[in-house]
């Protein structure tokens, strides 16, 4: 074994995540996507859209396609270790990703015929970069907050993802749709509704999702949301397991048997592998405990 490359590859990739919300009746809802079956990362699970950072994310000229400053992006996220341009291109991955997976393009002037345009050029082979170049857009990078980091633990069996969360309100006129080919089902849900779908075994959902939706759940609208995330530093998550098999436990920063002793978010510290899903100790409730 060459353990240079084999730690290599058990590397986490830089991945972003984008938690698109909307305001409705009953409460906030937030867009699922589902993976496609045959995926290799997460094959029919239902996910918020997102995926691997390309290295053209960080080449993209923020004056030019940004509508706020690199420098405000990096300090909302609260990396130091990272430059703006890694930064930025974090924001732009998440983008991009929505806009691959779902439709949603999230830039300045964007009616239903310019998001057609972009899906278009997009198939026809041109990049993200390109596209944006093309049509002259700027993002939204600065009605996208950072929520959360999750780092994928070390003891994991599937390849391993060091993912930004990002939120943000989507558009009135934004129609989402699932692409067909990457995922195969959208739905608008409210993150209460999800998990009791899941719950009941008709939602695959795996544990980054299943604690961000346990989170979300605890607010009554998207502006709540967005406040809560520019009034506190995004949270860094690495969970730890312990034990294997269907004996194992994924627990959280601030249970006495994780090295961070202090809680980075709301809910159980532990979720247990039951039934074939993860389940807090208490049952559906210590969701929201």
């Amino acid at each position: 074994m060459n353990l240079e490359t084999d730690w290599t590859a058990r590397l986490p990739s830089a991945a972003s995540t984008l938690i698109l919300l909307r305001d409705a009746a009953p409460g906030i809802e937030v867009l699922m996507l589902k993976r496609h079956g045959a995926s290799r990362t997460l094959g029919g699970a239902f996910v918020f859209p997102g995926g691997k950072v390309d290295a053209n994310d960080g080449r993209l000229d923020a004056s030019a396609h940004f509508d706020a400053t690199a420098a405000l992006l990096h300090e909302r996220l609260d990396e130091p270790d990272i430059d703006a341009a890694t930064a930025g291109g974090l924001y732009v991955a998440a983008l991009r990703e929505t806009m691959e997976e779902c439709g949603v393009l999230l830039a300045h002037g964007v009616g239903a015929e310019a998001r057609g345009a972009a899906a278009l050029l997009l198939r026809a082979g041109s990049s993200f970069n390109e596209v944006l170049s093309q049509m002259r857009l700027r993002l939204m990078t600065g009605r996208m907050v950072p929520w959360s980091r999750w780092i994928t633990p070390e003891r994991s069996s599937n390849r391993r993802f060091d993912t930004r969360f990002f939120v943000a309100r989507v558009p009135a006129d934004h129609v989402a749709c699932h692409d067909g080919h990457e995922t195969t089902e959208s739905v608008w849900v409210e993150p209460r509704a999800a998990l009791q779908a899941y719950w009941a075994g008709r939602m695959t959902l795996v544990p980054p999702q299943i604690m961000t939706l346990a989170e979300l759940a605890r607010y009554g609208s998207v502006d709540a949301v967005l406040q809560a995330a520019l009034a506190r530093r995004p949270p860094l998550i690495q969970p730890c397991i312990l034990g294997d098999g269907q004996t194992r436990v994924m627990c959280y920063p601030g249970d006495e048997a994780h090295p961070v002793r202090r809680r980075a978010m709301p809910g159980p510290l532990r979720l247990f592998v039951r039934h074939e899903r993860y389940e807090p100790q208490t049952g559906f409730g210590g969701f929201f405990d």
